[in-house]
């Protein structure tokens, strides 16, 4: 199975990211969009603006845990400009 790390900005004048990990991104990326994300998420719009791509659920949860913990990784993938669109 493949999963996935991954971070949303949310769309506003003052936006904010989030960093997650799931074996289903787009329909992942729908849940947070509809409410039905964690619960961080409720409440906002969100885009795609990063992604990973892992063989084992170990590593993306390894993977996640050092972007959330990382500040400087994780502004640095914010101002970059990535070509992905919502899903």
């Amino acid at each position: 199975m493949s999963y996935y790390v991954y971070m949303l900005k949310s769309k506003g004048s003052r936006p904010i990211t989030y960093v997650g990990y799931t074996n289903n991104l787009s329909k992942r990326i729908k849940l947070h969009n509809h409410g039905k994300g964690a619960k961080f998420t409720r409440g906002r719009s969100w885009r795609l603006i990063y992604k990973e791509h892992y063989k084992s659920k170990r590593e993306a949860i390894s993977r996640e845990y050092y972007i959330k913990k990382n500040r400087a990784i994780r502004n640095k993938i914010k101002n970059e400009n990535f070509n992905f669109t919502t899903l």
